[in-house]
């Protein structure tokens, strides 16, 4: 089963982030994370995945475009997306950047698309997904590995 990673990050973080999240999927037997950025993700990459791992930096309070203009290009595969597991990430420049808000503009739309939204386990922080300012440092990394645990344990139990 796959679980897409998928994210947009401009100075590096949330790629960073993204990439210890796909650790955290790896990390489950029977479970393939694929990685991709907003500009190379295609609808097959949506349509095969049976789980989103979505996350962005924050804009204005927001997910960037480059991510939202995913979820717009392939509103047509919603109805397919019906049941998957969806969480969400975000990293910012400041400590109250806006991270929580732009989890939950991408938490919308996971649950637009029909899919069963989870945060992060509690073993992390038990809230809306993981985040960071700036780079991620250890904990960070430990968490989004936590998080991206969380998805493909949930995906086996849900899809399996």
């Amino acid at each position: 089963m796959k679980i897409l990673v998928l994210y947009c990050s401009k100075s590096g973080n949330t790629k960073k982030l993204a990439e210890a999240i796909a650790q955290g999927v790896n990390s489950v037997e029977g479970v393939e994370a694929v990685l991709r950025n907003s500009g190379e993700v295609g609808k097959e990459d949506f349509l095969e995945a049976q789980g989103i791992i979505a996350g962005s930096p924050v804009y204005f309070g927001s997910m960037a475009a480059e991510l939202k203009s995913v979820f717009d290009r392939f509103v047509g595969v919603r109805s397919k997306m019906e049941g998957k597991v969806g969480a969400a990430f975000a990293t910012s420049a400041d400590p109250s950047g806006g991270k929580e808000t732009t989890m939950m503009s991408i938490i919308q739309a996971l649950l637009i698309y029909g899919m069963v939204v989870v945060g992060d386990p509690l073993s992390a922080t038990g809230h809306y997904g993981t985040s960071c300012v700036g780079a991620p440092d250890a904990g960070s990394i430990k968490n989004a590995g936590q998080l991206g645990r969380r998805v493909a344990e949930l995906v086996i139990r849900l899809r399996g």
